[in-house]
């Protein structure tokens, strides 16, 4: 199973990019499916994530209006729009799914560092420049 992140690169503030997840191994039915990302010394937050038996949609509130996660029709590629950006949305972006489960709340409070999801991606790096 692997989850491959792409799309990430260096944007001026302002700026758009689409992130692209695909997985292969796994399809991502019956799954809740989502963005996360990291700054170097601090937590991985949740961003975005999709239930792809349903279509429910949760954002961080940070990003409501800005950001759009979606699928696509074969159910192995999840996307990221992110429009809007700016330098506090600099951090790696994951991807994760997990399998018969929900969306996590967001912002998370579970306690768990990958939020109790099956798989994750590597990551890709967002830079947004001033």
């Amino acid at each position: 199973v692997q989850l491959e992140e792409s799309g990430g690169g260096l944007v001026q503030a302002g700026g758009s990019l689409r992130l692209s997840c695909a997985a292969s191994g796994i399809n991502f039915d019956d799954s809740a499916v989502g963005w996360f990302r990291q700054v170097s010394g601090k937590e991985r937050e949740g961003v975005a994530c999709i239930e792809s038996s349903n279509g429910r949609v949760k954002y961080l509130d940070s990003v409501k209006g800005r950001f759009t996660i979606s699928l696509d029709s074969s159910k192995t590629t999840v996307f990221l729009h992110m429009n809007s950006l700016s330098p506090e949305d600099t951090a790696v972006y994951y991807c994760a799914s997990d399998y018969l489960e929900p969306c996590p709340v967001l912002p998370y409070t579970g306690g768990d560092p990958y939020y109790g999801m099956d798989y994750w991606g590597e990551g890709t790096l967002v830079t947004v420049s001033n």
